[in-house]
């Protein structure tokens, strides 16, 4: 895909965190039930002149599926999955636009984006040389809230940071970029081509949005294997893993138990008579240690439309991943921001997730529909961009 200098949207806590040993049964990925497929046509002009835009970048945010506008700025996407999708499109000089779809027929759907010509302010592009320590100190900081601080992230690249800039003060960090932000990944095979579209940084919480975009970087079999490894690691035990076992009824058989813990953020779980919706009234079981077992019935739904699912509860839900122990960097993550580090072996990974923003819809895909629609912290908080793959990726 030709291109111009020109799918977590989380909150990240940083309570806990940071605000998106089962056997081989656990291993096993949910597959994708059989679906249709849309095509996406459409034309890319100019705002002012209605002048078509060839060259312009056209993608579905979060996956490798995308495309160039021809010479009368026509583009053509074959082959998208149904559901939550969001097309995004972009060109250098023109400010980018997006727009969310639900894609609920195998058709073919038609757009028309009207660009409008921006001015690249010159602070985005300043030469690294002429930075202040002030903005190498706030762009480190950057780089460990949006890379994170994995093993993966230590070997992910930001190649283009001189289209960086930030603000804040008193704890806080804001980020703006003036072009997509340039990853290369060399711990997963990726070069992510990131429209940031907001990045703020507070002492207790992280939140980022963004639209990216992936391509595989090219190897040798021996090099394309280790990244295969690497990208299966990244993705057991992720929250979009989570997600497509939830939806799949296959909590346990993929390695998670969810629980209720009450020293976790947000308080109980509300109770009624009639228990959570989607509950049939049975409430939660009891746990010992503080906290209780929970089915995915008493926080997840089905929707009103088909292949849509609801998440709906009060309270936070603890996730214990059983395919994978906490690593000595999460431990060292974990001991910086709490001051504290556990003297026991390593648990299995854990993390929390609910919702501030109240219900939040998740597509077939394992996607969650609205902004900023939950929450996360503990191992979910720890794995940032770095540790993100292609929403379309499926270990083989």
């Amino acid at each position: 895909m030709r291109r111009g200098p020109g799918v977590f949207r989380f909150l990240l806590p940083l309570c806990l965190l940071a605000l998106l040993a089962a056997g081989q049964e656990a291993h096993a990925q949910p597959s994708d039930p059989a679906r249709g497929r849309a095509t996406l046509v459409g034309t890319v002009v100019d705002s002012a002149s209605g002048d078509p835009i060839s060259d312009a970048n056209v993608f579905i945010a979060g996956s490798m599926q995308g495309t160039t506008t021809g010479d009368q700025g026509r583009f053509r996407l074959r082959g998208v999955p149904l559901g939550a999708q969001q097309l995004y499109v972009s060109f250098v000089g023109y400010e980018a636009k997006s727009r969310s779809l639900n894609l609920r027929e195998s058709r073919t759907y038609r757009f028309e984006f009207a660009l409008q010509e921006t001015v690249l302010e010159g602070e985005g592009v300043v030469v690294e040389a002429e930075r202040d320590e002030q903005w190498q100190r706030r762009f480190e900081r950057f780089r460990a809230a949006f890379l994170g601080e994995t093993p993966n992230a230590e070997r992910a690249d930001i190649l283009n940071r001189e289209v960086l800039s930030f603000d804040g003060g008193l704890g806080s960090l804001e980020a703006f970029a003036a072009r997509p932000i340039v990853i290369e990944n060399r711990a997963l095979g990726y070069r992510v081509e990131y429209h940031l579209e907001d990045f703020k940084v507070t002492q207790r919480r992280t939140q980022y949005d963004g639209e990216p975009f992936f391509e595989e970087l090219e190897g040798s079999p021996a090099q394309e294997a280790k990244w295969e490894k690497a990208r299966r690691e990244a993705f057991f035990g992720s929250f979009h893993h989570l997600m497509l076992a939830m939806i799949e009824d296959r909590v346990e058989g993929q390695g998670f138990k969810l629980f209720y813990h009450q020293d976790a953020p947000g308080g109980p779980p509300e109770r009624s008579s009639s228990g959570l919706p989607g509950s049939g009234g049975a409430g939660f079981s009891g746990g010992s240690g503080g906290r209780m077992s929970i089915e995915v019935g008493d926080i997840m739904t089905d929707g009103d439309v088909p292949d849509e699912h609801i998440l709906d509860f009060q309270g936070a839900a603890e996730v214990v991943y059983l395919g994978e122990k906490q690593s000595e960097a999460y431990s060292d993550w974990q001991e910086e921001r709490t001051g504290r580090r556990s003297g026991r072996a390593p648990r299995y990974q854990t993390s929390q997730f609910w919702l501030e923003r109240g219900p939040a819809t998740v597509d077939y895909k394992g996607e969650v529909v609205e902004r900023y629609g939950v929450t996360v912290s503990g191992h979910f908080g720890f794995e940032r961009v770095a540790d993100q793959v292609p929403k379309e990726y499926r270990p083989q």
